[in-house]
């Protein structure tokens, strides 16, 4: 039996009680639904949530997702076909977007800014020589022939037709604008004047001579260089024309050369990751590009030849016989006024030609930049035009170098009669009839005979000339005709033959 120990009995000593080193802890009461549950916010004491993390931009996603992608072979593969496509397509639209804009041009050189070159040519031609027959019929006295007067009215009605199809065509140009406004706005007051020359001389006033001079002073001094300045302005247009129709479409060639390269590069891979040989889909796209790309590099050399060929023998021999034709009819009028002026007018600026009569210095003047020399100088216009045009334009160009020829020296005899106060003579010798002596000189063997057939066979080298022009701009033109539509079409060819062509080696993954 045990028993409880006595009362008295010592006891073991105890250890000191331990002071604790801080408060003790206090456990935060806990919302309901336990810890990290919304809404325990704002409850004192509450655990903190941590701040969701910043969302990332759309791009960056979608570059790890491409990157993730490119990663795998499906996903190269669909990159490739995007890549391909891509630039085939490029290459096609901008193909088609140049040669649009070149084959626009090339069609305003023909349709467009060359006929107004011509008009602008004819415009000054027309102002010229109706000035010249409005001096040679003041030579004849009193009633002027009729063939004259009827040339000259030719003239007149052909200039205001060209103004006004020029002015309905020249859109655009501030400076054909003006000048075909000052034209339409003095063509009537020199009409007027002439007219008025014309009824003076009827009556045999002398006043009927200053009439003319001072008609002729408005031709020449604002009239003429109206209608140059006009034509300078058509003949920039048509040169603008001409460079953008030549020049040569590199964006496109390049764009071109990258496609091919690069579906080269695909064929390639596929080939040495597959051991197959042809991908029909690839061969077909790189296939339609080597067409367009073919197709544009040749048809635009060719077109390039044949416009630079237009333009070499055709606008700049046209340049040189209109102004050569232009120098002739302005020629015929200083001869003529020379007769009608006997001396009134003279040079008054200081040099060799001071005192001597204005019209005949410039007569000279101009037969010199007709006929400055024959051979290898080319200083005349007339030698330049010969220099330019075919054998076949030759012959005309020959004839009318004869008879300038002839008509220096026509106009010379007619000249010493003149200066020897032979005025009968000198007369007879510019337009026929008998000198003073009572010799009947043919008009076949004055001087205006001299200037129908330089003038009637510039014209005809003009219309030969003009044919050339025509044909080669049209051989231009067709060389590029399909070029822009086509390139579409095959580079949108070119682009499901590269996306069917992956597509092919994508089907194998699945």
């Amino acid at each position: 039996m045990t028993y409880p120990p006595n009362g008295n009995a010592e006891r073991p000593p105890t250890a000191p009680p331990t002071m604790p080193a801080g408060p003790p802890p206090t456990v935060p009461p806990q919302a309901p639904g336990g810890p990290g549950v919304p809404g325990a916010a704002g409850v004192p004491g509450a655990p903190v949530e941590p701040a969701a993390a910043a969302r990332r931009p759309a791009w960056a996603e979608a570059t790890d997702r491409l990157r993730a992608a490119a990663t795998t072979e499906p996903g190269r593969l669909r990159l490739i076909g995007a890549v391909l496509a891509v630039l085939v397509i490029a290459f096609g639209a901008v193909t088609a977007w140049q040669e649009s804009d070149r084959s626009a041009a090339a069609d305003s050189v023909l349709h467009r800014s060359q006929p107004l070159s011509a008009d602008a040519a004819s415009i000054y031609r027309s102002l010229a020589d109706a000035n010249t027959a409005a001096a040679s019929g003041f030579l004849t006295g009193g009633q002027e022939p009729a063939d004259l007067r009827e040339r000259y009215q030719d003239d007149m009605d052909r200039a205001a037709e060209k103004l006004a199809n020029a002015a309905a065509n020249s859109k655009g140009s501030t400076t054909s604008a003006a000048q075909i406004a000052k034209l339409n706005r003095l063509l009537p007051e020199y009409a007027e004047r002439i007219q008025t020359a014309r009824d003076n001389n009827r009556q045999g006033l002398p006043l009927g001579g200053a009439y003319l001079r001072n008609a002729n002073d408005l031709m020449q001094n604002e009239m003429l260089p109206a209608a140059e300045e006009l034509y300078d302005a058509e003949k920039a247009r048509l040169d603008s024309d001409y460079a953008d129709a030549k020049s040569y479409p590199w964006v496109a060639i390049f764009l071109g050369l990258v496609a091919l390269g690069a579906l080269v590069w695909a064929q390639r891979r596929n080939y040495r990751r597959t051991n197959r040989v042809l991908n029909h889909g690839l061969a077909t796209a790189t296939a339609a590009t080597t067409v367009v790309l073919l197709w544009l590099s040749v048809g635009h050399t060719l077109a390039w030849s044949a416009l630079s060929d237009s333009y070499d023998n055709g606008i700049r021999s046209l340049n040189v016989l209109n102004d050569a034709r232009i120098s002739t009819l302005r020629a015929r009028s200083d001869e003529n006024l020379t007769l009608v002026a006997r001396g009134a007018e003279t040079v008054t600026k200081e040099g060799k030609d001071k005192g001597k009569d204005a019209y005949d210095v410039s007569f000279i003047k101009l037969m010199k930049s007709l006929d400055g020399g024959r051979g290898d100088r080319l200083e005349g216009s007339l030698d330049k035009a010969l220099a330019l045009g075919d054998d076949e334009g030759d012959a005309p160009v020959k004839a009318a170098m004869d008879a300038v020829e002839a008509w220096q020296k026509r106009h010379t005899a007619a000249r010493e009669a003149d200066t020897q106060g032979d005025y009968e003579t000198a007369l007879a010798r510019v337009i026929g009839g008998k000198d003073s002596k009572g010799k009947l000189i043919e008009k076949k063997d004055a001087t205006g005979e001299c200037f129908d057939v330089a003038d009637k066979a510039l014209d005809q080298a003009l219309a030969l000339e003009k044919q050339d022009f025509l044909s080669a701009a049209e051989d231009g033109r067709g060389a590029m005709t399909g070029l822009p539509i086509g390139a579409a079409v095959l580079a949108v060819l070119a682009a499901a033959g590269a996306v069917l062509g992956i597509g092919r080696r994508l089907s194998e993954y699945r």
